[in-house]
């Protein structure tokens, strides 16, 4: 039986909530893979955006919805994938190759592809506490992603 902690902050506007995705980043290496997870309009994207920013990566980075999954080039690759409207040929789309591979990999709803993700991952909930306000949930899978947490909760750069 596993016994998870869960790390939560409170972002208090957008700019918050991309700093969190940014001061997550100072923390990734290659083959990190992040669980995104939050209603429409939590803020999954702004977080992403943010933690593209942090990685270094220089274009605009959106939803990517309608393509699936979007490569950008930084500091370290941002495999950004969005699975909401995804359906058939699961086991046909390499999710592995990313998993595994040289980037950082980002799932928004991967709850979806659940059976697909690796054992040891980061699951990132963002919960509307009001129109601005989000909570973001941290549940570390693996003792990696525990060292991650705990760095990332006290690292003074989260806070102003």
């Amino acid at each position: 039986m596993y016994n998870f902690k869960i790390f939560e902050i409170i972002a208090e506007n957008v700019e918050e909530t991309q700093r969190a995705g940014r001061v997550l980043a100072n923390y990734l290496q290659p083959a990190t893979v992040i669980a995104l997870e939050g209603e429409l309009g939590a803020g999954k994207t702004v977080f992403a955006q943010g933690l593209a920013k942090g990685l270094g990566v220089k274009q605009i980075v959106n939803s990517p919805t309608y393509t699936l999954i979007k490569e950008y080039m930084g500091r370290i690759p941002l495999y950004h994938m969005d699975v909401y409207r995804l359906s058939e040929g699961i086991e046909d789309l390499g999710f592995s190759e990313y998993f595994f591979g040289e980037g950082v990999t980002v799932v928004e709803w991967a709850s979806i592809i659940e059976e697909y993700l690796p054992k040891k991952y980061l699951k990132v909930n963002i919960s509307k506490l009001d129109d601005q306000r989000r909570k973001i949930s941290f549940t570390p899978y693996g003792q990696e992603y525990k060292r991650i947490c705990r760095e990332y909760i006290e690292d003074e750069n989260l806070v102003d």
